[in-house]
């Protein structure tokens, strides 16, 4: 079976040897994704803002692979702060109406200090 590897053109995947998103079989791997314009490298200081771009980046890789939000398993929330979980929950659970994944939010430090969450998913194509 033939691996596909994609790419959003960040220049922090060739910088850090990564791909956007990973195809193997069924299964869609979404690397932790921010909430960058990946087409301006621009960042919008707004945690909600933030966090819509993330899907529209997340979205944009499922695309590729053949996939939608929809059939997402898996999501792995990264927040820089406890607080922010109330504010983006909503915003997870309009996104994630149908999938309804396993969900995991974790409170921790991010290497660029302007983001302030960052997403990971698992899919599998249907």
């Amino acid at each position: 079976m033939t691996v596909q590897r994609i790419s959003s053109g960040s220049s922090f995947e060739a910088l850090a040897g990564y791909s956007r998103a990973v195809v193997d079989g069924d299964t869609v791997l979404v690397a932790g994704t921010t909430g960058f314009d990946y087409a301006t490298m621009q960042i919008d200081e707004d945690p909600l803002a933030q966090c819509h771009q993330c899907f529209r980046n997340i979205a944009a890789a499922l695309a590729q692979a053949g996939c939608t939000l929809d059939d997402v398993v898996r999501v792995r929330y990264y927040l820089t702060d406890a607080r922010l979980f109330e504010v983006l929950a909503p915003v997870f659970g309009k996104y994630f109406a149908r999938a309804r994944p396993a969900a995991t939010a974790i409170v921790c430090g991010l290497v660029d200090p302007r983001m302030r969450l960052e997403i990971e998913i698992t899919a599998r194509k249907s």
